[in-house]
């Protein structure tokens, strides 16, 4: 994925289009809950876990990849193109 975003950055920069790709970490979500559910623990215990190694030491919530998501289509983002945005509380 982040090859072809920077492939398509480069091939569609003449024309002004910008490309950049978002990469979440772990968000609480009803996807995640299903997999706690799937792996026989709670919601709660498998985003404690999650958290465990996380640098920010939280899960992310819906609402912070929205907002990223907000400024990559927004004017502020004009000059970034290429990218791949983790959002995933540091975690490597």
């Amino acid at each position: 994925m982040q090859g072809l975003t920077s492939t398509l950055a480069l091939e569609l920069g003449r024309f002004n289009i910008n490309v950049n790709a978002v990469a979440p970490g772990y968000i609480a979500t009803s996807m995640t809950a299903a997999t706690a559910d799937r792996l026989g623990s709670t919601f709660e215990e498998h985003q404690h876990a999650a958290a465990a190694r996380t640098p920010l030491k939280r899960v992310g919530q819906p609402e912070e990849v929205a907002s990223v998501i907000a400024f990559l289509a927004s004017e502020d983002a004009s000059y970034v193109s290429g990218q791949t945005l983790y959002i995933n509380g540091g975690a490597r």
